[in-house]
């Protein structure tokens, strides 16, 4: 995740940068992008969307209409993702980077540029272990680069009602070994889903044809404002990951 110093100020005196996620549930970037752009429609501060996911998903839901005014998509490739990037900068105050879960050029490209890495984690070993691959990853591009990369990972589908031993293991095994975790989680709920259909954002669905969406709506700014409070950290000196 990118963002620029002016926009953070607008953003109540915050600022963040290039985020960009990777193995991600197509809710985790609607999400951040959605939210972001809700919460900096009034302040004048715009959102880029740099879809470089060959499947598309954010694209094919950005058409649909619904965005917010201030929430721009730009489809990439990893022949064009570092300029799409630069251009998003220079005209948005944050970026969101969409990637595929597996390491390519793109990704290369892409996290080399970002002040954030958001990687998303089920609960599950499958999921924790192919984590640890992109942390490993990381830290090879990070080598390669000469910088650190700063990176989080960030838990979806969750349960409201309870928090599985099995979850609960492997938030430990990520914190004992220094890896830094989002403290918030992105619960598994139908709005997050209906936003994938339906277009637009969770605020703005109707209750009668979708439950739960105050709750997801709460759940999404939380994420958003964790984002942000790691981000601001890390731009003033501090480092994740």
């Amino acid at each position: 995740m990118n963002a620029s110093a002016s926009g953070l100020q607008k953003f109540s005196k915050e600022l963040f940068r290039v985020a960009a996620q990777t193995g991600q549930t197509f809710a985790t970037v609607a999400t951040a992008a959605t939210e972001l752009a809700r919460q900096g429609l009034e302040k004048g501060v715009n959102i880029a969307l740099v879809d470089a996911d060959p499947n598309k998903h954010s694209a094919k839901w950005a058409k649909k209409g619904g965005c917010p005014e201030n929430l721009t998509l730009y489809e990439s490739d990893e022949a064009s993702i570092i300029d799409d990037i630069e251009k998003a900068e220079q005209e948005n105050a944050f970026v969101i980077v969409d990637l595929e879960g597996t390491a390519s050029i793109a990704v290369a490209n892409a996290v080399s540029r970002a002040d954030l890495v958001i990687i998303l984690c089920q609960g599950s070993q499958n999921d924790a272990d192919e984590a640890v691959k992109t942390i490993k990853l990381l830290r090879q591009q990070g080598k390669a680069f000469r910088r650190d990369i700063p990176y989080s990972v960030l838990f979806t589908r969750t349960s409201t009602a309870i928090v599985p031993r099995t979850l609960k293991f492997i938030v430990s095994q990520f914190t004992e070994s220094g890896v830094d975790v989002f403290k918030v989680s992105l619960i598994e709920k139908d709005a997050y889903k209906a936003v994938h259909s339906f277009g637009g954002i969770v605020n703005n669905l109707d209750p009668k044809d979708v439950s739960g969406i105050e709750v997801t709506a709460a759940n999404a700014k939380a994420y958003a404002e964790e984002v942000k409070r790691k981000l601001k950290e890390i731009l003033s000196g501090g480092s994740d990951g």
